[in-house]
């Protein structure tokens, strides 16, 4: 990617990057686009839709991993750093996928999984060979305790313990998530300068930078309790830096569950020497129940995720950088979950994407996200694939949920939402695959499709394409300040953004009937129809009608 790092005249203190105008299109590649039958979508699939995504705009390809695996968390359990799953196609695929995004302009974003590998990474392989193996400091083991049992209490945050018993060496490794995920011990030099190096050889590849997986536990302190945010994290990051990205021009995002407005900051603000931007995610826990966690939602509330998205806003003002994004392979579909997939499902997706985009961070896109894509109505636990939701199927019926309750749950909340196949068209299987996929395409396919999306110039795919069209061309867009307004309006979300005599004013209705609004003079205004979901509007006035779902923004100048 090109060097754009001068900095913005009287836009304060960051500096240009070329991130900072960019948006990234997430690719789960198991489900996007299978170019050889057999069900798993791949490489050669993906550069096979290059264009649509050219068309679309977007200028990052964030893949979900695609290094070797035995698949046991869909590849989230790498055996090889430095090779493709055969499923996924081959290293001279990849750098040929790398060619042909470049030509377009758009860069590649590898998934970086380094907290933990496979048990059937060669490192881990050695390491329970013996207790005096090289390799054996690689990961993080225990003695049992004086009951013979797991060494503490910590549980996986795929359900059950995070000790599994080694027979051969009486000792348990510790794995925060499938057992066959041992974590890495980020504490052993050795580890550390292997991860480094691999990172080195990727990014010789030239791809654009890396989406770091759950990297806020990596500086974990086992015996101490802490897995998040440990005592040498953000030493470690600093490190990287140093070592691998640092002296590039490339964009880092770290996955970071546990980060607060209060240490975001240390990850990202840009004299830290670490990470471009991180993911949070506080607006999507915020809707978890306190004992079933995501398995029972809270109801929708809108004032609350006005005041996350506002928080973030505020926090990462004047430095670091937001990333911004409703949906990814891990969460639900945004227009099932923020918006009304059933009655407005064209209105709400639009205003989802209003919203998100003109706000100030770089937008993410979620596979299918773009052409309102929903999720999956499964009806048995047999229909899912991911892991943990079959995991937490057991132990929440046997923490006494009720077996519809679950199903219900899952249906809103599983990773399989994301999961299931692009739809790119009414053809069988939604043209993901000419054979059986790996997991069931949504039934909707024949009426929420790609081919339909891209014909018809009022859908959500162009929506999304003029949003990403329209951060590029506007400066306050990209670096305006925010200000929220009507912060307790149960069914409204107003703000504005402001640079250099520029403003452009955002409203969006989450009600599904119409509203009246009543609007403080400081932002009634006139100027230009910048995007709408119903009809232009250009004046923002005192008292307003708002259609179901309906949102727009107008850009004043002087």
């Amino acid at each position: 990617m090109q060097d754009v790092t001068h900095h913005l005249p009287q836009a304060g203190v960051l500096p240009r990057k070329w991130w900072h105008s960019a948006t990234v299109y997430q690719i789960y590649p198991r489900s996007f686009a299978d170019s050889n039958s057999d069900g798993i979508g791949d490489l050669g699939g993906i550069i096979g839709k290059l264009d649509y995504l050219e068309k679309l705009g977007i200028d990052v390809i964030w893949l979900s991993p695609i290094f070797r695996s035995p698949m046991d968390d869909n590849g989230y359990d790498i055996s090889d750093y430095q090779d493709i799953a055969p499923e996924f196609g081959t290293l001279e695929e990849f750098d040929r996928l790398v060619r042909a995004a470049k030509d377009r302009g758009i860069g590649i974003l590898l998934d970086l999984v380094v907290n933990h590998t496979s048990d059937e990474h060669p490192w881990f392989v050695e390491a329970r060979a013996s207790r005096d193996n090289p390799y054996r400091d690689f990961y993080i083991w225990r003695d049992p305790a004086p009951d013979g049992g797991v060494p503490s209490a910590l549980q996986s945050n795929f359900g059950g313990p995070a000790w599994t018993l080694d027979p051969a060496t009486g000792q348990y490794y510790l794995h925060l998530f499938s057992r066959r995920q041992p974590d890495l011990n980020w504490e052993n030099p050795k580890v550390r300068a292997e991860i480094y190096r691999m990172m080195n050889w990727w990014l010789d590849r030239g791809i654009a930078g890396f989406r770091m997986d759950v990297i806020d536990l990596i500086g974990k302190q086992v015996d101490a309790g802490i897995l998040s945010d440990g005592a040498h994290l953000h030493d470690y990051l600093q490190e990287m830096h140093r070592e691998t990205f640092g002296p590039r021009d490339v964009l880092t995002v770290g996955e970071t569950w546990s980060a607060t407005p209060g240490s975001a900051l240390l990850y990202c603000g840009r004299d830290r020497g670490e990470l471009s931007m991180i993911f949070q995610f506080e607006h999507v826990t915020q809707r978890w129940d306190e004992s079933f966690g995501k398995w029972r939602s809270k109801p929708f509330d809108l004032v609350a995720l006005k005041a996350s998205f506002t928080k973030w806003q505020q926090a990462l003002a004047a430095d670091g950088w937001n990333s911004l994004f409703w949906g990814n392979h891990d969460l639900p579909r945004a227009v099932s979950r923020y918006g009304d997939d059933r009655r407005f499902p064209v209105q709400s997706a639009k205003t989802l994407a209003t919203v998100l985009h003109l706000m100030k961070g770089t937008p993410y896109i979620y596979q299918g996200e773009e052409i309102g894509m929903t999720n999956v109505p499964f009806e048995r636990i047999s229909e899912y694939r991911d892991i943990e939701t079959l995991n937490m199927h057991r132990l929440s019926l046997e923490a006494g949920l009720a077996e519809d309750a679950f199903i219900k749950g899952a249906n809103e909340n599983s990773r399989d939402n994301a999961r299931t196949p692009m739809q790119w068209s009414a053809a069988p299987q939604a043209g993901f695959t000419s054979g059986t996929p790996w997991i069931a395409v949504n039934p909707n396919y024949r009426q929420i499709n790609a081919d339909a999306a891209v014909r018809n110039e009022h859908s959500v795919f162009h929506h999304h394409a003029k949003l990403i069209a329209l951060r590029k061309s506007h400066d306050v867009i990209v670096y305006g300040s925010y200000q929220s307004f009507l912060d307790q309006h149960p069914d409204v979300f107003v703000y504005t953004r402001v640079l250099e005599g520029e403003r452009v004013t955002v409203i969006a209705s989450f009600s599904g009937t119409p509203l009246e609004l009543e609007l403080p003079g400081e932002l009634q205004t006139a100027g230009e129809a910048l995007i709408w979901n119903y009809s232009p509007v250009s004046e923002v006035r005192g008292r307003m009608t708002l259609q179901p779902y309906e949102s727009f923004a107008v850009l004043t100048r002087g």
